[in-house]
C-alpha cells in the first residue's frame, strides 16, 4: 500500500459536508440495489445500462466533490506549509490512478 503525505485530512470535514457525501453514496446504493433487482427480474439490458450510467456518473460527481474539497484545503495547506510540491504530486498520482 502506498504511503500519502497525510493519514486523514488536514482540516477535517465538517458534519454538513459529512452528510453530504453520505447521503449522496446512500443513494447509490440503492440505485444499486435497484440494478439488483432488475437483474433478478431480467429487465431489458438497456434499462440496466441506463442504470448502470446513471450510477457511473453519481460516483464521478462524489469523486469530483471529494477531490474539489481536497484541492481546496488539503493541497492549499500544504502549499502554505511548504509542501504544496509533495502534495500535488500525491494528488496526480491518484489521479493517474482512478483515471485507468
Amino acid at each position: 500500500m502506498e504511503k500519502f503525505l497525510h493519514d486523514e485530512p488536514i482540516v477535517p470535514r465538517t458534519d454538513e459536508e459529512k452528510q453530504s457525501v453520505v447521503n449522496r453514496l446512500k443513494r447509490i446504493e440503492g440505485q444499486v440495489r435497484g440494478i439488483q433487482r432488475m437483474v433478478e427480474e431480467d429487465r431489458y439490458c438497456v434499462d440496466i445500462l441506463v442504470q448502470i450510467s446513471a450510477i457511473n456518473a453519481a460516483l464521478k460527481k462524489v469523486g469530483f466533490s471529494v477531490t474539489e474539497r481536497h484541492m481546496k484545503h488539503c493541497i492549499g495547506h500544504a502549499v502554505k506549509d511548504g509542501e504544496g510540491e509533495l502534495a500535488i504530486e500525491e494528488l496526480l498520482d491518484v489521479m493517474k490512478h482512478i483515471s485507468k
